[in-house]
């Protein structure tokens, strides 16, 4: 997979924040939400301190089906401690290694992280769909910022997230009676149309079916039981 260079890395809070606001204005929220998606990538990173080793894996998966088309995994070291509003500069770095390593260029990427729903406008989707030049959906287990009623029961209900006067995700529903999960655009594409491509993932679960898969993955990848 082509990675564009994007920016250098830094390990500095004020110069991290200097580039998410640098970028934020380049994201685009909108996209061709009526072309067919066949296969999606879900993204993860694992690790077990606040600095050091950090392992990440990229799962494909293709539509409708949920067959794995590919998977791939890298390793590195973080040397930044993780701060609110700052997790693209600890885990990106490991996920494009592990994205190179694709073969399959997938129509969209699902990141377990925010999009537009960000203090600065500018998740770890968006940091991500701008490296890559992909379609990217965060979709996170927890609110970072925004306000909005909880949904109603049923799986597929939600409620706009509103924040700073703009609508930067929704809360959504994706199974009956459990707890909603919080999803926002990352690039290229907007806020309805993140909705569908998280619901078209979920298969009958919480989660999306690539990031949950990720997650697995990156965790046997970790204790040595997968390569």
């Amino acid at each position: 997979m082509k990675i564009i260079d994007l920016h250098h890395w830094v390990d500095e809070p004020s110069k991290a924040i200097e580039i998410q606001k640098s970028l934020a204005s380049r994201i685009i929220l909108e996209g061709k939400s009526n072309v067919r998606l066949t296969t999606i990538a879900g993204v993860d990173v694992s690790g077990v301190s606040s600095v050091g080793p950090v392992w990440a894996a990229a799962v494909v998966i293709k539509l409708p089906q949920f067959d794995i088309v590919e998977r791939s995994f890298a390793v590195s070291t973080v040397n930044l401690p993780y701060v609110p509003g700052l997790l693209s500069f600890r885990e990106l770095p490991v996920i494009l290694e592990a994205l190179k390593k694709l073969q399959t260029v997938p129509d969209l990427i699902i990141c377990d992280g925010q999009g537009l729903a960000h203090p600065r406008f500018f998740g770890l989707a968006c940091h991500l769909g701008l490296w890559v030049n992909l379609p990217t959906v965060g979709c996170a287990k927890s609110r970072l910022i925004g306000k909005a009623p909880d949904p109603n029961i049923n799986a597929g209900d939600y409620e706009l997230l509103e924040y700073k006067d703009r609508t930067v995700g929704l809360i959504l529903r994706t199974r009956t009676r459990v707890k909603p999960v919080y999803v926002s655009p990352g690039h290229l594409i907007d806020v309805d149309g993140s909705r569908r491509v998280i619901m078209s993932c979920c298969n009958g679960r919480r989660l999306p079916e690539p990031t949950r898969l990720a997650h697995l993955a990156v965790n046997s990848y970790r204790k040595g039981k997968l390569k």
